[in-house]
């Protein structure tokens, strides 16, 4: 079992979990960064993007994990402020980076949208990095198999077979499976954003898209899922989608009595909400800029950087012909 403190400095304990989370947090404003100097954009724009949306995600997690677990807070209201005692949610997480970044995004003048597909790669980078921090801490695994599931029909070495033997009973890498179709999310959506057919706000919305369709047969697998007990069709609905898993799978228990994972209902909807918004925005018409023209701000109404708007045109086309050679 690996050891979930890192070093210590005096009587501070350093934990492998929060180096994760700041490296995943570092590398997802390094390739906004990269991708914001395409289109002008000043470095410390993205450093204070991050530094709200960090605040409100935590927030944001913990609100929603509180609102779904209410019968745990309502009689000790001091704990909804102990976060170190666990209890956050991904989805939460996002609500919260997303409604603090769109009002520092408007603030400064940029159409959300477009801020927003540039951090697109960014979220999933940092969600595919973060859930190591689960491996370490031994947390959101899935339900237990054997020893021999991991090593001789999954293959997985033997350092991550051997840090989900909990208490002798080993269980489901959820993590890894989770972070492996980030992995392969954040590759799409660097391969998509110089597609020419690309309009603002659609690469965010395929972010949403690709990460609930894995979160919803991940989240099958787990023992920890928020839950709540709803109609029997929409419980039958919800196996019938996960059913293919049952092929390699058995699925995870569900710990609080329901029989509706929250996060698997949301992942749907998530789905569901985004492809419909595509479509509605096209028709109407309020999907006109492409992800390649010049970001500008409504404030100064010149591109980011202050670039002649001609020349920040004529250098876009010229980084989106050139990534399209290279793809």
């Amino acid at each position: 079992m690996l050891n979930p403190i890192a070093f210590s400095v005096g009587p501070i304990d350093v934990h492998w979990y929060g180096i994760i989370l700041g490296t995943a947090a570092l590398v997802g404003l390094l390739l906004a960064v990269r991708e914001g100097k395409r289109f002008g954009m000043s470095p410390d724009f993205f450093m204070d993007l991050l530094l709200i949306g960090v605040p409100s995600a935590i927030v944001g997690a913990r609100l929603y994990y509180v609102v779904f677990q209410w019968s745990d807070y309502k009689n000790n209201l001091a704990e909804i402020f102990m976060i170190w005692h666990g209890g956050i949610a991904i989805y939460g997480a996002l609500i919260g980076a997303i409604i603090g970044a769109y009002i520092y995004t408007r603030r400064k003048g940029y159409s959300f949208w477009r801020i927003a597909d540039i951090c697109a790669p960014s979220l999933i980078a940092g969600q595919m990095i973060g859930r190591w921090g689960n491996f370490v801490n031994q947390e959101a695994h899935g339900g237990p198999v054997s020893e021999s599931f991991l090593r001789d029909t999954l293959h997985l070495p033997g350092w991550i077979v051997n840090q989900m033997d909990i208490q002798g009973v080993f269980y489901h890498p959820t993590f890894l499976y989770e972070s492996m179709w980030n992995l392969v999310g954040l590759v799409v959506l660097l391969l998509l954003r110089r597609r020419p057919f690309l309009r603002a706000g659609e690469l965010f919305i395929g972010y949403f898209i690709w990460y609930s369709i894995g979160r919803f047969y991940v989240e099958g697998l787990r023992t920890d899922s928020l839950d709540f007990t709803g109609p029997a069709w929409l419980a039958g609905l919800m196996n019938a989608i996960w059913s293919p898993m049952k092929l390699v799978f058995e699925p995870g228990v569900l710990t609080y009595g329901g029989n509706v994972r929250i996060s698997q209902l949301l992942s749907v909807l998530i789905v569901v909400a985004a492809i419909v918004l595509v479509v509605v925005r096209r028709k109407k018409g309020l999907a006109q800029s492409r992800y390649s023209d010049p970001l500008i701000s409504s404030k100064s109404q010149t591109p980011a950087g202050g670039a002649d708007p001609a020349e920040a045109e004529r250098n876009a086309k010229g980084a989106e012909y050139d990534s399209n050679r290279v793809v």
